[in-house]
């Protein structure tokens, strides 16, 4: 059996064996059947929550989703995330005629064949997104945002021998260090607190003879962590959310319809000027948002009028009127639900699927809406300014 990137840990009289395995490589699907049919383990931990493995073992369940609620529960821009993500890691998959994650429905199938013990050793995903985003700030929150949007439309093509290569531990660490460079507090929730807590549950799993499938970015981490105790409270525990963009977000209204209160007493024209710029940049903007997006004219007018004043009200968004007016008049078909998975391997497929399209009109209509906010707040005060002086 080949040895390559394969790590054994002898600890407290257990032995620990981690393979590294990049995410869409034939090869590591293939080693982590070898390993496991060799080893026998007791135990096999794979790199999944308890979401993930329910997403593998249930397979896509897009049939069952009502676009409506998704909206109305304003999930609308992290499923559009969500698919876009996907989109990436399938379309690396496709070219490799593989499917995306097969090392760890590999390991899955595996350990029931063996008889082993399966252990689900990765932290929650939605508790890593929600430290990865409480801890970056706003100018990291747009790097990350453009960066990804980046990475998914990007047609560049990697080899299955560059992916192997990328499994090379020095490769693996000069990238991270790289990495952590440039964006230092994202590794710090995204690989070092994951590599914690997945050295914790591989630890922790039964038997004397643990096999872990792991992606390679992850083995270093681990090999350090696996000799010392962490603190899976702290790991797990959601970060305080910060009541600064409440009282902003309250304060802008308040503050813009107080200016144009006031300016209506001292000079109702100039008051009337700063209400239809207020409408025209809002409801502009918005309207554009849902016209990219290839919305319904109705849509677009929906966009139009509700920016305005949804803007005054920060529990309320334009893109969500749009959202829902769009389901009405164009609502998915059963196919759209069961194709939007391959539909999003490219940018026309966003748009030429009904439920893609309106998870981009929620989002470019909002997109819209909050830079008329900007626009039409700074114009609403130009012209307050200009008629105090």
């Amino acid at each position: 059996m080949v040895e390559e990137n394969i790590t054994r840990i002898q600890l407290d009289g257990k032995e620990y064996i981690l393979i590294g395995t990049a995410h869409v490589s034939k090869h590591s699907a293939e080693q982590v059947k070898e390993v496991i049919e060799a080893e026998r383990p007791d135990s096999v931990c794979v790199e999944l929550d308890q979401q993930r493995y329910q997403s593998i073992i249930e397979g896509s369940k897009w049939k069952d989703m009502d676009i409506i609620q998704v909206i109305k529960q304003k999930k609308a821009s992290l499923l559009l995330i969500n698919l876009a993500i996907s989109s990436f890691q399938n379309r690396m998959a496709n070219q490799l005629d593989i499917k995306a994650g097969q090392e760890m429905i590999q390991g899955i199938e595996s350990a029931k064949e063996t008889g082993a013990k399966l252990v689900l050793a990765d932290r929650n995903i939605q508790i890593t997104f929600a430290r990865i985003w409480g801890s970056i700030g706003l100018k990291g929150k747009a790097i990350l945002l453009s960066q990804v949007v980046a990475s998914i439309f990007s047609k560049e093509t990697i080899s299955e021998e560059e992916l192997e290569k990328m499994k090379n531990q020095d490769m693996i660490n000069s990238l991270l260090n790289e990495f952590t460079e440039t964006f230092p507090r994202l590794k710090t929730p995204l690989i070092d607190e994951r590599d914690q807590y997945l050295a914790h549950k591989i630890k922790h799993a039964p038997g004397e003879k643990i096999v872990a499938v792991l992606g390679a970015a992850h083995v270093p981490g681990i090999k350090e962590e696996i000799k010392k105790e962490q603190d899976i409270a702290s790991l797990t525990t959601l970060p305080p959310k910060s009541k600064l963009p409440k009282i902003i977000g309250w304060s802008i209204p308040v503050l813009i319809l107080a200016i144009i209160a006031y300016t209506f007493i001292a000079n109702p024209s100039a008051g009337l000027s700063q209400t239809i710029s207020w409408i025209l940049w809002n409801g502009s903007l918005s309207a554009i948002g849902a016209a990219i997006a290839m919305g319904h004219p109705l849509t677009i007018l929906t966009a139009f009028l509700a920016a305005p004043i949804t803007s005054l009200n920060p529990l309320l968004a334009a893109g969500w009127f749009a959202g829902l007016t769009q389901a009405y008049i164009r609502r998915p078909s059963v196919k759209d639900f069961e194709t939007i998975s391959e539909d999003v391997f490219s940018v026309k497929g966003f748009w030429r699927n009904k439920v893609s399209r309106i998870l981009l009109i929620v989002v470019l209509a909002n997109i819209g809406s909050s830079l008329g906010t900007f626009i039409g707040g700074a114009d609403v005060i130009r012209v307050f300014i200009e008629n105090l002086f």
